[in-house]
């Protein structure tokens, strides 16, 4: 994976931009500053490298807040706890006492603002390439395709902790309706179909470059990724045979490696950010603690156990909760973060087959087993519930630490299962909206 170190002039123009141009409802009066780029500057007759570096820009806030939201529903669903100097961490996450879930703390705010940020980008690129005519239509469609794609898949993410999401945010004057889950999750999937026909007319290479899409950074490979994302819409819908079809067009893969798949990536470069899910192993101040179900729920033998989590020299404590485990998922604070990787495609193949064709369901959760040094599921195949409940426990396994297993639970019905780690904790599978966003 090559090192990407983001623009640091354009970091700071985007500040600017998100100052002036917030999803929240606050207003700010716009500063001119005549050492900095203008927002005006990249929406009429941009150039190309100003384009890129909107490019830049968006691939960059990707990246922002996903460090909380991961660890906010990870530990929600019960498969870690971090460890810091902050409690909300260990109460509120955890319904501490019979509290409730704050929707003006970081672990409610963080995510939607990290996600909206890199909409608000991607919408800024669309808005700087209808009104420039430093571009081919080949070049524009490239851009179009590439920005459709991100949003919608940062709606995604939207969906996936909040239940809900504000799809229609292209104009900060006139937001669109907070939208439920459905209503937006069929937005999402017309935006990446959209997308599509873009990449379509994108011709054979893009007019930028990307730093985590290293094989996935032409218009016909992106556009593997694009199908990948509407694979995964159709899966949430309940829509096998869409899904099915969708994966038919991604980079699944069900013989090849497991890993493959675009990345968010990071550098220790001036201007650039760090991986905050690396932590430094036997570290008592911050720390991602494995829940002790994760390793005591494990089947015997199976290496992601191994791979993804080491045993500390002495366990830990605080608040009342316990861990052995910590994560060893990542090796560096620059190791890059999987955005959607071949093992998940694998088992969303998996999932659209179930209750069709689960021989082919299950072919596909034993290729995830096999490459964990598991045995074939010796399970009913008949037994739809059974297969599902093999497949739910391979993603809980494969996607540790990677923001699934909250929505994974309640788009089942199945959060009541988890255990409750006090007396007095309770089970939350839904962040509350920003304050700032109540309508």
């Amino acid at each position: 994976m090559k090192t990407y170190i983001y623009n640091r002039k354009y970091l700071r123009l985007l500040v600017a931009i998100a100052l002036i141009f917030s999803v929240s409802s606050c207003s700010f009066d716009e500063q001119v500053d005549p050492n900095r780029a203008s927002l005006e500057g990249v929406l009429t007759n941009a150039s190309i490298n100003q384009l890129n570096n909107l490019v830049v820009g968006v691939e960059a806030t990707m990246r922002n807040g996903l460090g909380i939201q991961t660890t906010g529903s990870g530990t929600m669903a019960r498969e870690l706890y971090l460890f810091d100097a902050d409690p909300r961490n260990t109460a509120d996450l955890l319904g501490a006492n019979g509290g409730n879930l704050d929707n003006n703390s970081f672990y409610s705010t963080a995510p939607w603002a990290g996600r909206y940020r890199a909409i608000k980008n991607a919408n800024i690129l669309l808005e700087s390439i209808a009104n420039t005519t430093s571009i081919t239509d080949a070049q524009r469609a490239g851009y179009s395709g590439f920005a459709k794609t991100i949003i919608a898949h940062e709606l995604i993410d939207v969906l996936k902790s909040y239940n809900r999401a504000r799809v229609d945010v292209a104009d900060p004057a006139n937001l669109g309706p907070i939208l439920e889950f459905d209503a937006a999750l069929d937005a999402v999937i017309a935006m990446l179909n959209d997308g599509l026909t873009d990449l379509n007319a994108a011709g054979s290479e893009f007019a930028f470059s990307l730093g985590g899409f290293t094989g996935y950074d032409t218009p016909s490979t992106f556009a593997e990724f694009n199908r990948a994302l509407v694979a995964t819409a159709y899966v949430y819908e309940g829509d096998g045979t869409s899904a099915l079809n969708a994966l038919n067009s991604s980079f699944l893969d069900l013989t090849g490696d497991l890993t493959i798949g675009p990345k968010h990536v990071f550098s220790l470069g001036s201007g650039d950010i760090t991986n905050d899910l690396f932590k430094i192993t036997d570290n008592n101040g911050d720390q991602i603690i494995v829940h002790d179900s994760w390793i005591v729920d494990a089947e015997a033998g199976d290496t992601r156990v191994t791979t993804k989590t080491s045993v500390r020299s002495n366990p830990t404590s605080q608040d009342g909760l316990n861990g052995t485990n910590q994560t060893a998922l990542y090796a560096s604070n620059v190791s890059p973060i999987d955005i959607i990787r071949n093992e998940e495609l694998i088992l969303l193949y998996a999932e659209a087959n179930i209750g069709t064709n689960n021989t082919e369901a299950v072919n596909a959760i034993n290729v995830v087993r096999n490459a964990a040094s598991l045995p074939n599921w010796t399970g009913d195949s008949s037994d739809d519930n059974a297969v599902l409940m093999e497949m739910l426990n391979q993603r809980r396994y494969s996607l540790w630490c990677e923001n699934h297993r909250m929505f994974d639970l309640r788009r089942y019905n199945l959060s009541n299962t988890l255990p409750i780690d006090r007396a007095g904790d309770q089970i939350f599978n839904v962040l509350p909206v920003p304050l700032t966003e109540n309508e």
